[in-house]
């Protein structure tokens, strides 16, 4: 069994442990899996990843008139673990697509930010959107492990490959820097 810590940030803060953003060019390696694994779980590796964002509002005589965001996919070394004598090289695969969905999430998040219209009502707009998106990314890796057995359904975790692949090529535009 592999589960999945999914770490949702408001804010964007100062971070006391280190992160890993979502890079194109960087797979996951098991050393990037620095927490120590719970002997007690039958989970074979987690993986904590999440979506970090933050926003800042420009008002003049209390109308606003500009907002940023800013997104970003992490993955936390420090609260990912896994047991070397149980996790090869599939259950590496499988913890990676955690992270891209995470990143196919983040992009989402933007695209729908992007969406957004200048009002009053933007910073309660991007919070339902912010609340929405990290539901939408829980139901989807609760889904993933799911239909694919935590990594051992060998043919499901191929057709999530390709979706997930898929979706991030359709929200490229949106991709972390």
């Amino acid at each position: 069994m592999i589960r999945i810590l999914i770490v949702f940030c408001s804010f964007l803060l100062i971070q006391e442990e280190p992160v890993l953003s979502w890079s194109e060019s960087y797979k996951l390696s098991w050393t990037d899996f620095k927490g120590s694994p719970n002997l007690q779980d039958s989970a074979a590796a987690v993986t904590a990843s999440g979506i970090s964002f933050g926003y800042s509002i420009k008002q003049t005589n209390n109308e606003v008139t500009n907002f940023s965001t800013q997104v970003h996919a992490h993955f936390y070394p420090e609260q990912s673990w896994y047991k070397p004598d149980r996790a090869g090289i599939h259950v590496l695969n499988h913890e990676q697509l955690h992270f891209d969905i995470t990143e196919l999430h983040a992009r989402k998040l933007r695209y729908e930010i992007n969406k957004l219209k200048i009002t009053n009502h933007v910073k309660s707009e991007l919070k339902t959107l912010q609340k929405t998106i990290n539901l939408e990314l829980k139901n989807t890796q609760n889904k993933y492990d799911l239909e694919t057995n935590f990594s051992r359904n060998i043919e499901a975790q191929a057709q999530w490959k390709a979706y997930i692949a898929q979706e991030l090529k359709k929200f490229s535009k949106y991709k972390s820097n």
